[in-house]
């Protein structure tokens, strides 16, 4: 780790301490040259394997956007989108992956959006699974029906 005064290439980590919503370390640094500290925010990084083979950055704003779609005129508020896709997240790092594929994102995405709005997540699914018709959506409907959401 560079220092951000001096250019030094090392530093000595003074503490560290993880984050409130446990994704990230904040260390404080002491430069051993020029003895000034500074703070570093470190996180895993994710990144998303697109069906195209183009790898990029996970992002929640692609999650809550793409989610947003499938909520149109239902009653689900900016704030839930971004729990959701804050939920979603949480879920792809808990399998340790530092790459996922989108379709699992996809999959990933069904259940917390089953529990937030059952009518937005069979406009998703729709999309998502590639519903070709009506017996479809009424299996799909008979699985909700059948099927309690998972609490929370």
């Amino acid at each position: 780790m560079y220092c951000p005064f001096c250019r030094h290439p090392d530093s000595r980590v003074i503490d560290s301490r993880t984050s409130d919503d446990g994704l990230s370390i904040r260390r404080r640094r002491q430069c051993p040259e020029c003895t000034r500290r500074f703070s570093t925010l470190e996180t895993a990084s994710l990144s998303v394997i697109k069906r195209s083979g183009v790898t990029e950055p996970f992002s929640r704003e692609k999650i809550a956007a793409g989610v947003k779609k499938a909520c149109q005129g239902r009653p689900v508020t900016d704030q839930d989108l971004a729990q959701l896709a804050q939920r979603v997240e949480e879920i792809i790092r808990q399998t340790g992956a530092s790459q996922v594929d989108a379709n699992e994102i996809g999959l990933a995405i069904l259940e917390p959006l089953r529990e937030l709005d059952e009518v937005a997540y069979l406009r998703f699914a729709s999309v998502y699974q590639a519903f070709e018709s009506l017996e479809d959506f009424e299996d799909a409907i008979q699985l909700l029906r059948e099927t309690p959401a998972a609490e929370s």
